[in-house]
């Protein structure tokens, strides 16, 4: 009886997931501002945001506050917002290409985003009137649309061949718009900018200020939202686009609405931060393991992860060589080539 009642005991002290999330999204941020090269303790990111918010007036050192505020918390946002929009990207693409090795990397609309990006800002495309976000997005659907139609003419479907089909034509896709890219800055980049825009294509959160999150955090909130939206449209896809036709799912319109949205989130993504692999590969594999397959439960987990993965892997690139940011897709390279050998493994093992 005594056992029944301290176990009832331990359950009602044990805090529902959903009184999780919101702390864990206000405190990955924080974290990320208090941690790097230099830590700062917590206590002093509070304060900062007190004076900046509420005008507490904490007597801090300048330089801490203008750390803080303008330099590491609107990274730690970016990070996050990017994390989390590209995570949920890879899942969406996952669900509906029915390929496990699909993600926005892989399939090539990072690349052809970061060349409507640079025909924008290198080669002036629109004369100054197109927003580099609209130029990475026109630059992502173009290279989704190409990736698809090559799959589509070389016999892909939705069988196995099919999704080895895809992933083929994903990467001639990267490799076209990777040498597009390289070939608009040869051309129309001074040394200058050839430096920089090299740099960013890497990855890069270094020039990232308080404008870059609300873009940010617009484009992840509509992505995930619109992938919530759709949870049961994509328990559907799971079992291919004829089940979910069978089951009174609109496909050609949901279909369209989810490719729009995880083009628009990559596209923004790569805008502010160039590519950044991997983090749509690895994080829906991570988030399945953890939850299932059910998308009700997939898509926050999934956007929660990709959240933290990529703010961790900032804080690891600004402290991983002292004195020397690396470009962040970088370290997740490192993380993810290894986790992508082990799906590949386990794809192969599975019967």
């Amino acid at each position: 009886m005594t056992a029944d009642v301290g176990v009832h005991a331990a359950r009602r002290l044990r805090a529902p997931p959903w009184l999780w999330v919101p702390l864990l999204i206000v405190a990955a941020p924080l974290l990320g501002a208090a941690m790097g090269e230099t830590p700062i303790p917590l206590s002093t990111v509070w304060q900062a945001l007190a004076n900046q918010i509420l005008g507490a007036g904490y007597a801090l050192d300048p330089i801490d506050q203008g750390i803080i505020w303008s330099y590491r918390l609107p990274r730690a946002l970016v990070a996050g917002a990017c994390g989390a929009g590209l995570a949920i990207s890879g899942l969406v693409l996952q669900t509906l290409l029915r390929n496990a090795l699909a993600d926005p990397y892989l399939l090539g609309i990072s690349a052809g985003a970061s060349t409507g990006a640079v025909l924008v800002v290198i080669a002036g495309l629109g004369g100054g009137l197109v927003p580099m976000s609209a130029g990475a997005l026109l630059g992502a659907l173009a290279a989704f649309g190409l990736v698809v139609g090559l799959a589509r003419l070389s016999g892909g479907g939705t069988s196995a061949r099919g999704a080895a089909q895809i992933v083929l034509a994903g990467i001639a896709g990267s490799q076209l718009f990777n040498a597009l890219t390289s070939f608009i800055i040869a051309r129309s980049a001074n040394a200058e900018q050839a430096r920089g825009i090299m740099f960013w294509l890497l990855g890069n959160l270094s020039g990232v200020r308080w404008e870059d999150v609300g873009l940010a955090l617009t484009a992840v909130v509509i992505a995930v939202g619109t992938a919530f939206w759709h949870v049961r449209a994509l328990d559907a896809f799971t079992f291919g686009t004829q089940s979910a036709a069978s089951l009174g799912v609109p496909v050609g319109r949901v279909q369209a609405a989810l490719v729009l949205a995880t083009a628009a989130a990559t596209a923004v993504m790569v805008s502010i931060t160039g590519a950044i692999g991997f983090v749509g590969l690895v994080v829906p594999h991570a988030a399945r393991f953890l939850v299932g397959s059910r998308h009700a439960r997939l898509v926050p987990v999934t956007a929660l992860i990709g959240m933290v993965f990529l703010i961790v892997a900032d804080v690891v690139a600004r402290i991983l060589v002292p004195g020397q940011t690396l470009p962040i897709g970088v370290v997740t390279a490192l993380i993810g080539a290894p986790a992508f050998a082990v799906i590949l493994v386990r794809a192969r093992c599975a019967p």
